[in-house]
């Protein structure tokens, strides 16, 4: 049997100290540091020094010497942890990091800090909390690169605003478009998504809520009032926001952060395939600007940023997914495993929004058109692409009938100008000077131009009227000083006898 020493034991433990550097996830190498195994260290100890800070600011160290509250708030902020290999194998036995690092940071801290280091809290508190902190930051790096991506697509729509195009629907010619207007879209998906994901990321809370999520523990040591006040104490101290209550297993805060990020890669998602569709060797209207060569076929240049964005857009929903599968099965005070779940998973979510908007920027950045191929592909079907136009101008002139004759003749070779200006001229002898221009897909783009330029909510309001609607009840009549209202309302004329009318329904007057 073959030994091969890459996978010895020896081999193996020295290649622990990093299991994933990315080397099977391009799309997030390089990328990954906001949410890296160190960054979360931090953000768990950042979240012990912020309860610590939270108690003075809601006045625990009332009994303590101005000066000395002041140090023992510095001195958390002082408390450091490093080892994260030690404490995550530490953190095996309970479960969750959190218990070693505590006894860690107990263990460093100075006399006067210890007794505060996690009083009262659990672990989820610190942990929740963290992994909010570490969210927060890594989305605001996803949301700057939206932002690029989203400017240089409206540069790249208004460059390409006019640029005659075939859109494909089904992937099949359907009707003429343009460059430009497709890239609008492309942007407006971005930037919709981009809305969603800030406003996620701006309701990130903390969490404290100690062990049953009743804060017991908290009035205990402070009493009631003080105690309320503690959550949004430390939700400042963190830069989070402020819980409304303990969300151990309200677990909206993750499924919604989670729900905008898989947006925001879908909208990034659509770009990259259209971009690797439209890069196709027989296609060839698109080009990134830098491409992907290959290891054996010299003549290729691969869209390899679309590639990559596509790899991340297509595992984002599964992880979306198992989100939402963790909250639903969020029972009792603290999830038994289905807590668990959600650490790696949102990780790996903002790991590939991070990796994937900073490709998406740098694509849209670069991306090139081919004028030459644009045109040769609009005219591939000889005009065909104008024949929806054709439909509903020449249907009320022709028949449709006779206009589908002629688009299926068009189809199988015939000349599609030479076909309706014989139909034209035996219609009613005489051809409108229009015919070129209702033959050019340039006149048939609707309101493309537009839509790169701004959206259709600027559009004048237009009031739709309900056909079902009772009529407005008329104003009354001007006011007669002389009725005393002892005159009784006049009766419609009789417009003659009606055989079929019911003499019995009060409506008709009786003879």
């Amino acid at each position: 049997m073959h030994s091969d020493s890459t996978f010895s034991p020896e081999a193996r433990d020295a290649a622990s100290g990093e299991f994933d550097g990315g080397l099977l996830s391009p799309v997030t190498a390089g990328h990954e540091a906001p949410v890296s195994d160190e960054i979360v260290l931090r953000a768990l100890v950042a979240a012990e020094a912020a309860l610590v800070e939270a108690y003075a600011a809601v006045g625990a160290f009332e009994q303590i010497a101005p000066g000395e509250r002041a140090a023992i708030v510095q001195q958390a902020r002082d408390l450091r942890a490093d080892d994260v290999r030690a404490l995550a194998l530490a953190g095996v036995a309970g479960g969750n990091p959190v218990i070693p690092l505590v006894k860690r940071l107990r263990r460093d801290a100075g006399p006067a800090v210890r007794p505060w280091v996690h009083r009262g809290a659990t672990s989820q508190d610190i942990l929740d909390t963290a992994l909010m902190i570490v969210a927060k930051s890594a989305t605001g790096t996803v949301l700057g690169r939206l932002d690029d991506a989203a400017a240089a697509l409206d540069r790249f729509a208004r460059e390409h605003r006019d640029e005659v195009a075939a859109a494909r629907t089904l992937t099949q010619h359907a009707v003429p478009t343009t460059v430009g207007a497709r890239a609008a879209n492309w942007r407006r998906g971005v930037t919709r998504a981009r809305r969603r994901l800030a406003d996620a990321r701006d309701a990130l809370p903390a969490q404290l809520g100690g062990a049953g999520g009743t804060l017991a523990s908290f009035v205990e040591i402070l009493g009631p009032d003080r105690a309320a006040q503690l959550p949004g104490a430390f939700a400042e101290a963190t830069g989070l926001a402020a819980p409304d209550a303990p969300w151990h297993t309200a677990r909206w805060p993750v499924t919604e952060l989670g729900d905008a990020l898989v947006q925001a890669l879908d909208a990034l998602g659509v770009v990259a395939a259209d971009v690797a569709t439209l890069s196709r060797t027989e296609i060839g209207e698109l080009a990134e600007g830098t491409g992907g060569g290959s290891s054996a076929m010299p003549q290729k240049q691969n869209p390899a940023r679309s590639v990559l964005i596509r790899s991340a857009a297509l595992r984002a929903p599964h992880l979306a997914a198992a989100l939402h599968t963790a909250a639903a099965l969020a029972v009792d005070e603290r999830p038994d495993g289905a807590w668990h779940v959600e650490w790696p998973t949102l990780r790996e979510l903002l790991r590939l929004a991070l990796g994937a908007s900073a490709h998406a920027a740098d694509l849209v950045e670069g991306l090139r058109v081919d004028t030459e191929a644009v045109a040769r592909n609009l005219e591939a079907t000889r005009g065909l692409i104008v024949s929806e136009r054709l439909s509903i101008a020449l249907g009320p002139i022709l028949g449709p009938e006779r206009v589908s004759d002629i688009v299926s003749a068009a189809g199988l070779g015939g000349d599609l100008g030479l076909l309706v200006y014989n139909a034209l001229q035996a219609a009613n002898g005489a051809v409108p000077a229009g015919l070129d221009d209702l033959l050019d897909p340039a006149a048939y783009t609707g309101l493309a131009a537009r839509l790169v330029d701004g959206d259709l909510s600027r559009a004048p309001h237009v009031e739709v009227i309900d056909p079902t609607a009772p009529p407005p009840e008329e104003p009354p009549g001007p006011f007669d000083p002389f009725d005393d209202g002892s005159r009784l309302p006049e009766r419609p004329a009789r417009r003659g006898f009606d055989p079929f009318a019911d003499p019995f329904d009060g409506k008709e007057e009786r003879p």
